[in-house]
Formats: structure tokens, sequence, C-alpha cells
């Protein structure tokens, strides 16, 4: 049997309760009818800022895609932009998909890989009539270019002769022409109803330092014509894309059908990813990072990969929810509470479960000796049984959440009240007797007693508590700092319509509390672990700002039903 007929059957056995969507069908139907013997993608970023959750769909289609058919996936920085990229943004995006849970063919390549061939190939179209140095400024392109519904004028320079093309083009690219003063365009057709092929740039002068390269070249090719022939020398079979660049398919196509590249890859596009409560316009992102409205790149508020990272989400999560919004050519916004529900079911399954009290306040259990410490036994995980267990000391003083208690309340409220009983977690149940305030009438402190005989079971008298709560020792804690995110932005569209995307940040997308305690058990957490703070959400340690002397965590996503939901009035 076929390396291909081999790639189909296992698709369609990994994909047999699925329907497929469309680029896999056209795989399969390539290599059903021998179009291509081996699938070849790539994922082509350029490193001019990090990867956000739009990206993180192309990673997983590209990378997916070639793994289900038994193919490749080639990793390719599209760096023809010097001034606006850098190593840190390379690094960073090898980072992502690597954490994604992706390994590229063979090693990372560039199009700067390519300079040579493609500056070669560009003097071919000069050679061949297909294209022409233009000494045309930028605002008189523009105007040259024409409109929608008005065609283009050719150039004044358009028909200069071959020599004295090559001629210019060699002074471009020796540096003897200043930026700005001329550009390569290809000579297709002004009167293009397609815009991109009205005489589009090739090659502009730039005279930038690279991050790959260094100082050797002066002039630097578009994006337009460096794409296709980079697929082209990769041998790309599925060159995938988002929707935007459908109109720049014909353009892709021309180039290929000009140059003697050696395969003939084809381009192919998808709805890119559009989610509420979201901005992904790299422009606007470094915008938010330069201006300070966050705290980088991976600012856990942040929709970049590194950002999500930071704040616990895991890679299962990421690529589950890339899956679940699926792959078609209609554009549509997806709702956020699809990526939360993708990041919570993940973390439900795996995320040990701890106990933290983010706004503690002292509890004495006058019936407990004062220098009794006695250690309660918990599951790390409800189900998961290989996680083991955890020991919690259990003391005379621990601490409650504040909220946690009342002097009075109605039927509704499921807590601690005076004269009444709540278990605490994994221990005993109690009954609280008295409530300490200050001068200014603050509670301080509450006194109460613990039931008898109570562990893992409800009093011998009948008389059930009211709920549960959780609890840590005052005497043996992890004291910690907790970070509780929330979304970047108040608004549901918070780009769209020309508003100012930057007013409708949200104040309170970050509240930093410090002075909270933590069972012991996390004082040997790592920035790997996520958890379950019980009652309060899923939390990892701050990979930034966490320190053995000052643990810093920070809340990935609340939890599906939390007490701030209920009506405890």
């Amino acid at each position: 049997m076929s390396e291909h007929s081999n790639a189909t059957e296992n698709s369609e056995n990994k994909n047999a309760t699925k329907p497929a969507h469309f680029i896999q069908q056209l795989i399969r139907k390539d290599l059903e009818q021998g179009v291509h013997q081996k699938i070849v993608t790539r994922f082509p970023p350029e490193p001019n800022g990090y990867l956000h959750i739009g990206h993180a769909k192309s990673i997983c289609l590209n990378f997916g895609v070639a793994d289900e058919f038994g193919g490749v996936c080639n990793l390719r920085f599209d760096d023809t932009n010097p001034e606006k990229e850098s190593e840190e943004y390379v690094n960073a995006i090898r980072r992502d998909v690597e954490w994604l849970g992706f390994r590229w063919d063979g090693e990372v390549r560039y199009t700067s890989d390519y300079f040579d061939q493609l500056y070669a190939w560009a003097v071919h179209l000069i050679e061949q009539g297909n294209a022409y140095v233009c000494d045309l400024t930028p605002d008189e392109a523009r105007n040259y270019r024409g409109t929608l519904v008005e065609a283009g004028k050719n150039s004044p320079y358009r028909d200069r002769s071959v020599a004295e093309n090559l001629a210019l083009f060699e002074k471009m690219r020796s540096g003897e022409m200043e930026e700005g003063s001329c550009s390569l365009r290809a000579k297709i057709d002004m009167s293009a109803p397609n815009m991109n092929l009205r005489d589009p740039i090739i090659y502009r002068i730039k005279k930038a330092h690279h991050h790959q390269t260094g100082d050797k070249w002066n002039i630097y090719p578009s994006y337009d014509f460096a794409h296709g022939q980079s697929d082209a020398i990769e041998g790309i079979t599925h060159s995938i894309c988002t929707l935007e660049f459908e109109d720049h398919r014909p353009l892709y196509d021309w180039f290929i059908q000009n140059l003697p590249v050696p395969s003939t890859p084809h381009q192919y596009e998808f709805a890119r990813l559009n989610m509420n409560y979201t901005v992904t316009s790299k422009r606007k992102l470094k915008q938010l990072v330069d201006e300070n409205h966050v705290d980088g790149w991976d600012d856990p508020r942040m929709p970049t990969i590194s950002g999500m990272r930071r704040r616990g989400v895991t890679p299962a999560a990421l690529r589950d929810f890339c899956e679940r919004i699926g792959v078609t050519r209609s554009d549509g916004l997806v709702d956020v509470a699809m990526y939360e529900f993708s990041v919570r079911n993940d973390l439900d399954k795996t995320a040990p479960r701890a106990m933290c009290v983010l706004h503690p306040i002292k509890v004495t259990l006058t019936n407990v000796d004062e220098e009794q410490v006695e250690y309660m036994t918990a599951a790390r995980h409800p189900t998961l049984e290989s996680l083991g267990e955890r020991k919690l000391p259990f003391t005379r003083t621990i601490y409650i959440e504040q909220d946690d208690f009342r002097e009075e309340a109605n039927k509704k409220y499921k807590r601690l009240v005076l004269g009444k009983r709540v278990r605490l977690r994994n221990a005993y149940v109690i009954e609280a007797d008295l409530a300490i305030r200050d001068d200014a009438g603050n509670i301080t402190e509450i006194v109460a007693h613990i039931i008898e005989d109570t562990l893992g079971k409800d009093p011998a008298d009948g008389i059930k508590p009211k709920g549960v709560i959780h609890w840590v020792s005052a005497t043996e804690n992890l004291d910690c700092e907790v970070r509780l995110y929330d979304r970047l932005f108040t608004d549901e569209a918070p780009d769209a319509g020309g508003k100012n995307f930057l007013e409708t940040i949200n104040a309170d997308s970050l509240e930093i509390l410090q002075g909270c305690k933590a069972e012991i058990s996390l004082a040997e957490a790592t920035l790997d672990e996520r958890f379950q703070f019980e009652r309060q959400g899923y939390f990892c340690l701050d990979s930034k700002y966490h320190s053995k002397e000052k643990p810093v965590f920070n809340r990935t996503i609340g939890l599906r039903d939390t007490w701030a939901k209920m009506d405890d009035e």
C-alpha cells in the first residue's frame, strides 16, 4: 500500500466520528488522485510580534493536517521587513510552537535564507520584460494605481529597457539609491479589477540591519513576492492562510507561473479566528505593550500564547479550543465562553486540588489544644488517584474567608453563622460562638468550637452543617500573593466601528491580593503545575514574579459556579 493511502486511512480512522473540514477534504482528494505523494505544509509567521490566539488556530491547522496525513510541516519566518523584526520575536515564536506540542520538520527556515534566489528571480522577471524599476514616489504611485471603480494608469517608467532596469536594480542592491527613491515593480496590468495585480512592488530599498543577514542587503523583497516563491523552494503542497489573503492568490499564482520555480504550490484560505472581548491586531497589541497598559507581551490578560501560558492555560486546552471552533471559509465571531469552557474542562480533569484563603479572617477553636497539630488527609484530585494525597495541618487557629462568616443570615446563606454549624473541607464540623470586633467595629476574629466525632461524617446529634467552606492553618501555611485576572476589555467588540479600543480597557482586569494564606503543601508547587483552589478557581505560579521568598499565584479562570454568583442576601 502506498504512503498516501496509509495517510488517508489513518486520517479516516482518526476522524471517524467527526466530519472532515474542507481542507482535510481537499488534502484527502489530492492524495487519492495522486496529485501529491506526501503533504508538506508550513507555518510562516512574521517575526514582528508575539503570537496570539489566532496564530494558535493556524498552528494547530498546519501542523495538525500534516501529522494527520503522514506529512511534515515547516516553521518558516517570513522575515522581509527588518525594521520591525527582532530575534526576541523569533525566540518567542519558537517557544510558543513547541509549547503547543508541535515539532517542525528539519531546521527552522527563514525567507532570508532564500534572498539570493529571490534576487535572481527578480532579475529573471526583468530579463523577461515582466518587471521594471519605477521612480514614482509613494504618493504618486497611489494616484497612478486607481481605485476599485477606476482603472489605474501606467507608470511613466514602465517601458524602460531591460538593460536600463537591470542597471538600476543593481544600483538599488549595491546601496547607490536612497530609500524611497524607487522600487522594483512587476509588470502585470494596471487596469486589472484586482488591485493586487496593478504592478505590485517586488523590491523596495531599506538600508536596515537584518537580524539574520546583517548588512548584506540594501533591498528587501515584498511579502507577496517572497511568500509564494519560498513555498515553491520548500516544496509546500498546501499553502494555507487566512481569508484576507484570498485576493492575493492571483498574484501568488502569477509569480509561480512566470518564474522557473522548482514546484507549484497552491494557496488555500480559511476564516481567521475572531473572538469577542479580544483584540488580535499586532499593531494594537504592541501599542498595549509600548504604552504600558499591560505588563508586557506575556501579560496574562493578553490574547498572546505567551500570556495564556503565563496565566496557566494548558496546551491541551488551547488545542481543544481550536478543534472545537473548526475550520471554515465563513468569517464569524467566536464567543469567548467557548474558549473559557475548553480551559475549565481541561483543568477540571487534570488540576490537583488545594485550599487558599484570599481574604483571611482568624478563627480560634476553643476546644483544640494550643500545641495540637492534627494532620488531615485529602485527595489531590477527586478522580485521579495517581496524584495521591496531601496532608493538611489542623490547628487551634485557622483562617477562613471573610465572606464565609456572618453574624446573622437567611436560609440561603450556606456558610458560617453565629450559633450555626458548617463543615471545614476535609476536616471537622465547627460552630461559631462569638465575633470579636476592633474599636472601629470590624470583625477581627471568630471564636468557635469543633463538634467532636465529625471527621468525615455529620454530627451524631443529627444536626447537619449548613455547608462546606475551605480553610488553612493560621500557624502552618504559605503566605502568598494572588493575582486575580479578568477580561482585558469591557466591550464585546473593543475595536469595532472606529472605536478607540484603549477606552474599553477594563480597569478591574487585575486585582492584586497580598497576605493570602495557602495550604502548606503549595510550598512545593512548580511553575508547570496548575491547581484548583477549592471554591476559588484555577491557579498557577506566576513565571515572571514568583520566587520562593514571595510566592505569586495567578488565577487562570474562575469555577463554573462560584460563591460570588450566589444570592445570599
